[in-house]
């Protein structure tokens, strides 16, 4: 038996991340330009596969300087490196719904495993009769780790941006399908 095929609802859906600037705050953001397939069973969790392909330059920190800065070779260099991808390498069963999903992350042409602490958010039939699936996972990196380098040391001691860089992850799917059969009608 082969793993259902979902597509994400990116509607219902969000690829976001905070890190801490200044020390004393976090800035959050997200990415708005982003794609992926997904292959799930419920009853097979461990045989589940994601791969998820995330536009740099739709970084949205609601700060149009700032995303620009991100934008930058500095930082991301969207030019160079258009896209963020993490693929799926392993998912192990860690307690009633949840899930531990190793991967490889890509930033910047680098690519290093992380594992993404994940729950399974159920099943459900929507309003137009599609399945649809919910997860949310978070991580966290070190950005340098990615060749995301760029600080400025403070004055008063500490850096402008910290280097950790915490990572969450809101999906919805629909079953590919039920969303099909759902456009043909």
């Amino acid at each position: 038996m082969f793993a259902t095929k979902w597509e994400f609802d990116q509607a219902h859906s969000n690829v976001g991340f905070s890190v801490r600037h200044l020390m004393v705050s976090k800035v959050r953001g997200q990415f708005t330009k982003w794609s992926g397939t997904l292959q799930f069973d419920a009853t097979r969790p461990e045989s589940a596969v994601v791969e998820v392909r995330i536009d740099a330059a739709s970084i949205d920190t609601h700060e149009p300087q700032r995303d620009a800065h991100l934008r930058s070779p500095e930082f991301f260099d969207a030019a160079q490196f258009p896209e963020l991808t993490f693929k799926s390498t392993k998912v192990e069963r860690a307690g009633d719904g949840r899930f531990l999903v190793a991967g490889d992350l890509t930033i910047r042409g680098v690519t290093r495993p992380v594992v993404l602490d994940a729950e399974y958010g159920g099943q459900v039939t929507d309003f137009q009769g599609g399945t649809r699936v919910g997860f949310s996972a978070r991580t966290s990196i070190d950005r340098k780790d990615f060749g995301l380098t760029w600080n400025m040391v403070l004055e008063a001691g500490g850096f402008a941006v910290a280097d950790k860089v915490e990572i969450s992850l809101e999906l919805e799917a629909i079953q590919v399908r039920a969303a099909t059969e759902a456009a043909a009608a």
